[in-house]
């Protein structure tokens, strides 16, 4: 369904910018569709009323697709954070730390209360620096 949605709007926002582009321009600008002879099938004052009316319609389904797109990305999202997740799952007895440990599954086991991961100690080099060979 999104995939469509996002085609939809592609075609809705070529057409959009190729009106646009066909309407008269007013002070130079870059519209194509100018005056002419008056041997069309239209006259200039009706063709400006279609192009106008046109844009109006493509700017509203531009809008549209748009909020669709919005709206549909935010029912696919369920991320959460990782404190609403830990809320969820505490118990009356158990912190919010407890069960933020839980989830990350890494416990230290001190003494402290505080069930927080602690990293692995690294072994220090050597203090002794090396003689330069020559």
């Amino acid at each position: 369904m999104e995939t469509v949605l996002i085609v939809a709007h592609l075609f809705i926002v070529i057409a959009l910018i190729a009106v646009i582009l066909l309407q008269r321009s007013e002070g130079g600008a870059l519209g194509i569709g100018g005056g002419g002879g008056g041997g069309g099938l239209m006259s200039a004052r009706g063709s400006a009323n279609l192009l106008t009316r046109t844009t109006a319609i493509l700017a509203a389904l531009f809008f549209a697709t748009s909020i669709g797109l919005t709206v549909l990305g935010q029912l696919n999202n369920e991320s959460s954070s990782i404190l609403e997740r830990a809320t969820e799952q505490t118990d009356g007895d158990v912190t919010v730390l407890d069960a933020l440990n839980d989830l990350s599954g890494e416990t230290s086991g001190d003494a402290s209360g505080l069930d927080l991961p602690v990293p692995a100690a690294e072994t220090p080099a050597s203090d002794t620096p090396e003689a330069p060979s020559q």
